[in-house]
């Protein structure tokens, strides 16, 4: 009996070992064939792909010079979170496993992006800064209170004044099915800026939603956001100082940059977010941010309404901890 145990071991520890290998090398070939056709817009370079029994499987170690600028991009790990690692097998030939249409969206399915290093006074740092203002005037983007609290983002200057030499981002995407409705698990996490977990839960089957194309109209059942702050308050508050603002001036500048970003996506935010919003300003750490609206609502139809309305029609409230 014990020596059965012990063959069992063995043969179970070459399988793994033998599937392993398998599964890394059939990766490895795929990510190959990537870098090559990628090449005529960026040479990448990396140290090696892992997997876990958890079912993680990862490409490690990236360096990638993108053509036509000299600064590199650094990647710690880039891959896929899965149920198992059987399910990672089961992924390798995914052309030849899928199915059924339902096969396309797993029960739960993972995208996983980690310690992504770029410096911030880097030539495509401040080249992707100056395309996400393109269309700012000139005379907003030197108002010093927009400056420094980032109202239409950070520019490299302005994270070197707030004493950042690189910025540090890890983002993950989780995708789960359920019955009748579909989850999206989001975290995020700039390094000693701030980091938020998202979640957001769609209504209805996402396989006979998406096979209508175009006319694909997702419908929000809930959603929660969690913000927390890792020091970035305090240092927008301290180069705002500096710049001479008073401490009732950096409070509204950061009002106007809440408001800004409400206009974006059509919402004007009521006294139900703001004053939350200023507890988390005057010291608390996270500000969670919840919608829950009394049915699924198109998130397409949203900017039907007047922003004012949007509060209220998501059932949209803010609390500080």
């Amino acid at each position: 009996m014990k020596n059965l145990i012990i063959w069992a071991v063995i043969l179970g520890a070459a399988g793994y070992g033998g599937s392993k290998l398998l599964l890394h090398h059939k990766v490895g070939q795929g990510v190959d064939q990537a870098v090559i056709i990628a090449s005529p817009f960026v040479n990448i370079e990396y140290e090696g792909v892992s997997s876990t029994m958890s079912g993680q499987l990862t490409i490690d170690g990236i360096t990638a010079h993108i053509s036509g600028f000299d600064d590199p991009i650094y990647i710690d790990r880039l891959g896929i979170d899965t149920p198992s690692y059987f399910s990672l097998l089961s992924l390798a030939d995914i052309r030849q496993n899928i199915q059924s249409p339902d096969d396309v969206i797993p029960g739960y399915f993972g995208l996983l992006i980690e310690g992504v290093h770029m410096r911030v006074n880097s030539d495509y740092f401040k080249r992707a800064y100056a395309a996400s203002v393109d269309k700012i005037s000139d005379e907003a983007l030197q108002q010093d209170a927009a400056r420094c609290t980032g109202k239409y983002g950070f520019s490299p200057e302005t994270l070197t004044r707030l004493g950042f030499t690189e910025q540090v981002v890890s983002v993950t995407a989780h995708f789960r099915k359920g019955e009748g409705e579909f989850a999206i698990e989001m975290t995020s996490d700039v390094e000693d800026m701030w980091a938020f977990d998202a979640n957001l839960t769609l209504a209805g089957d996402m396989v006979s939603e998406m096979a209508k194309g175009s006319r694909f109209r997702p419908r929000m059942k809930d959603m929660r956001i969690i913000f927390e702050d890792q020091s970035l308050n305090a240092r927008v508050e301290d180069y705002c100082g500096a710049l001479g603002l008073s401490a009732e001036e950096i409070q509204a500048a950061q009002l106007a940059k809440l408001r800004y970003m409400g206009d974006l996506y059509g919402i004007e935010f009521d006294e139900y977010v703001i004053d939350p919003f200023i507890e988390f300003l005057g010291g608390k750490s996270t500000l969670v941010v919840t919608a829950r609206p009394s049915e699924p609502i198109s998130l397409s139809q949203i900017s039907l309404y007047r922003p004012s309305d949007v509060p209220a029609l998501l059932d949209l409230s803010a609390e500080a901890l």
